[in-house]
């Protein structure tokens, strides 16, 4: 049935034609946007989707940034570090050359100075942005990644960045904080001037020509015998210790009984007895006499914390050293010795060794009058820099050569130490840095294969619809000319 009222024709090819510009537009809106998926009409899903991983993307972007940051910071500390090391390196060299006495000490004492000043000029410069690693104990971080849940929660994580103090700091020592002393033993209330003393008693009757031998530390003293009387072999024998000028060994005689005495420091001098007939020799205690020096005996149980300070008193002087985050005893006992010898106390000298349970163990020397000497510890103090005490060195004596070639050894390994810890940890910032650009990379290329129009595909479709538009429009055009025909019914 024909009907000038109602085109079912004109509306079916109407529809069609709506159809095809619909898709008309949404390919075009493609083509210009170059996304598949421009927004949550689109489809709601992959949109959300791309959205949460854009905003990772975002973040990692500022991760990125902090990492950069924060490598820039690290490695001004590293190559600080390393210029202080070979600094040290330097003013050991100068140290080495005070060990002979017929130098001119005082103009190597002006080029340690003058290193010395170097060192704390690099330490207090080497600041990034305004932070410098090389003091203060307080660890930085720098935020390396943004971790999301399967849940959805996110959370961000860390590069811990410790600080390595190569500053002159003394530390402050908290005389009211926690009491440590359960963990510092000091074997004497005193170090006194006195010699330690060793007893080698004859025995069995030697005959005349016998040669009888004492080897003391590295040298050695004989003795002829004359006749065969053991009191007057003790008594050559004792001569002969004291002719040779074995450096702070002396000798006495008692009958057949010769007392040693050493005032020898930090080392024991080892005994030896020899002879060629049938003379023996008997010691009152070991082979050995012990070395002079009063000690203080590190043996905590519960080992070093951050701000534990411990305080030895020389005489009416109190020298203190407090510990730094991840110190051992080791360092305390260091600390300290580095602390006395900055003194420069006349007659006083230091070392440090480990006895025969592992305890460290700093050694006091007197070689004046007697001190007072005493130890404690307290917790809750502010750490002692780790090159405290380095411009207090002073080459211009014996003593305080002596004291500076073993005190640059502690120096140098703190500095290499800390070298080696930031470019550890700069090596760790490198390659997360590495992996977030790759991570960014990656999460850009699965956005875009989300929402990313296939520009090939969609050409193909709108040179399509194209043609079914042209159609569309012939079909409409042909269903408007119908009711047209119905004329020619009427004429």
């Amino acid at each position: 049935m024909s009907s000038i009222l109602t085109n079912n024709s004109a509306m079916v090819a109407l529809q069609t034609l709506k159809s095809v510009n619909m898709s008309m537009t949404d390919t075009q809106s493609e083509i210009s946007t170059g996304k598949r998926v421009a927004n949550a009409k689109d489809n709601s899903a992959v949109w959300a989707i791309s959205k949460v991983m854009e905003s990772d993307v975002q973040g990692f972007k500022s991760i990125s940034e902090s990492l950069s940051l924060g490598e820039s910071t690290v490695a001004v500390a590293r190559a600080a570090s390393e210029t202080v090391t070979d600094l040290l390196t330097k003013m050991k060299g100068k140290i080495i050359g005070a060990q002979e006495s017929n130098v001119d000490r005082n103009k190597l004492q002006t080029d340690i100075e003058a290193l010395s000043g170097q060192i704390e000029s690099v330490v207090t410069a080497a600041q990034f942005n305004g932070l410098n690693l090389l003091q203060g104990s307080e660890d930085v971080d720098v935020l390396s990644s943004l971790d999301r849940a399967n849940d959805g929660t996110v959370s961000s994580s860390s590069i811990t960045v410790a600080r390595q103090d190569l500053s002159y700091d003394a530390g402050t020592y908290n005389s009211s904080g926690t009491s440590l002393n359960a963990n510092a033993t000091a074997s004497a209330a005193a170090v006194v001037n006195t010699a330690i003393t060793e007893t080698l008693t004859l025995s069995t009757a030697q005959s005349i020509g016998d040669v009888l031998r004492l080897q003391i530390g590295d040298s050695s003293v004989a003795y002829t015998a004359t006749d065969t009387t053991l009191n007057n072999a003790a008594s050559g024998l004792t001569a002969a210790i004291n002719a040779a000028g074995i450096e702070g060994i002396t000798a006495s005689v008692t009958g057949a009984a010769i007392t040693l005495s050493s005032t020898i420091a930090f080392e024991d001098t080892a005994l030896n007895f020899t002879s060629t007939g049938s003379t023996t020799g008997a010691y009152a205690g070991d082979a050995a006499i012990e070395a002079r020096a009063e000690t203080v005996t590190f043996s905590g149980t519960a080992g070093v914390n951050e701000g534990d300070g411990y305080r030895v008193t020389i005489g009416s002087q109190d020298f203190d050293y407090v510990a730094g985050k991840d110190e051992t005893f080791e360092d305390v006992a260091n600390g300290l010795k580095i602390a006395v010898d900055a003194a420069g106390l006349a007659d006083i000298s230091t070392a440090v060794t480990t006895n025969a349970s592992g305890q460290f163990v700093l050694q006091v020397d007197n070689n004046s009058t007697t001190l007072a000497f005493a130890v404690e510890g307290r917790s809750d103090g502010e750490a002692t820099g780790g090159l405290a005490g380095l411009s207090d060195i002073d080459v211009t004596t014996d003593e305080g050569a002596a004291a500076a070639l073993q005190n640059i050894e502690t120096y140098i390994d703190t500095a290499i130490d800390s070298a080696a810890a930031f470019g550890s940890v700069q090596g760790r910032i490198q390659t997360q840095s590495s992996f977030i650009s790759k991570l960014t990379d990656s999460l850009k290329s699965g956005i875009g294969s989300l929402v990313d129009a296939n520009m090939e595909e969609t050409s193909a479709r709108l040179q399509a619809l194209q043609v079914q538009q042209q159609l569309a429009v012939q079909a409409m055009a042909i269903a408007n000319q119908a009711p047209q025909s119905l004329l020619s019914l009427f004429r």
